[in-house]
């Protein structure tokens, strides 16, 4: 597959205002406001059209509330439930296909005030940022953007982006061997850049991904958000409620809302979430 190298140059730069903008809903309170959007095109020296993509973007994902004539808020904080894992348990099947990855980007960079917070780390420290379009059985599924601490990782060879498991590359590689992760996964929608990069319509449904990866020590080795195709993955979660008395008879085992048969082999990309994630999903 040939990347747009247009449509892969709008996705960087909207999200590099994503983040700024998201620095600013962090520093506030819900309900504070935020500079107007003739301030931050100013002070981030991108275009209205650019800065309107990211907002939008964060509307729809209930950080920003808009208000005509008044301006731009902080939006309510979100009512969040956890699901917890039967930690003796604690493993993840990979996603079915073939994983590959195409890079867009790739940088040594200071970890900024943001980033440094998820990584626990100073903002000057040094990271690696990667910017890359995840593919199964050569189909685009996600846009992945990795923030890894550079003190931990001298460095991430393209071989160890684009082919095989990250984490595994970390532990045999660079003796980072991680131990638990902590994901949210959010509904979102496509931005025309995104779509393109993604071949879906624009404002197609996706899933937004944000995962903090620490290792055997407990240090912060991963801080990684990214967004994969609702048309094409969906998430199952095994639940244990309770003990079971006897194992359920053959054929008596389908639960509401998850189809018969194995789903494994159907056309989307199935994801159970019984604990910590496979690198790069």
């Amino acid at each position: 597959m040939e990347i747009d190298a247009a449509a892969s140059g709008a996705v960087l730069k909207r999200e590099r205002v994503r983040d700024a903008v998201l620095e600013l809903i962090e520093d506030r309170r819900p309900g504070d406001a935020i500079p107007s959007e003739r301030t931050l095109c100013a002070e981030l020296g991108v275009s209205r059209p650019t800065l309107r993509a990211a907002i939008d973007e964060l509307v729809v994902a209930g950080l920003l509330v808009r208000e005509h004539g008044r301006g731009m808020f902080v939006a309510a904080e979100k009512i969040t439930q956890e699901l917890l894992s039967d930690r003796r348990a604690f493993s993840l099947p990979q996603a079915a296909g073939a994983w590959t990855s195409r890079l867009l980007e790739v940088r040594t960079l200071p970890a900024g005030a943001r980033v440094g917070r998820k990584l626990r780390m100073s903002p000057a420290a040094q990271i690696h940022y990667v910017a890359r379009l995840r593919l199964v059985d050569g189909s685009p599924m996600a846009i992945e953007y990795l923030h890894v601490p550079a003190d931990l990782v001298s460095d991430l060879t393209s071989e160890e982006l684009e082919q095989g498991d990250l984490y595994e590359h970390l532990g045999e590689r660079h003796d980072v061997r991680v131990s638990e992760a902590v994901q949210s996964i959010e509904p979102t929608v496509v931005t025309r850049a995104e779509a393109d990069l993604l071949d879906v319509p624009e404002l197609s449904p996706a899933l937004l991904f944000e995962r903090l990866t620490t290792d055997t020590r407990g240090r912060p080795v991963e801080y990684v958000h990214s967004l994969y195709r609702g048309d094409r993955y969906r998430i199952v979660s095994r639940l244990t409620l309770g003990p079971r008395d006897q194992a359920p008879p053959p054929g008596e085992g389908h639960h509401p809302g998850i189809p018969p048969g194995d789903f494994a082999t159907k056309d989307p990309v199935t994801l159970s979430t019984r604990g910590v994630v496979q690198g790069g999903m």
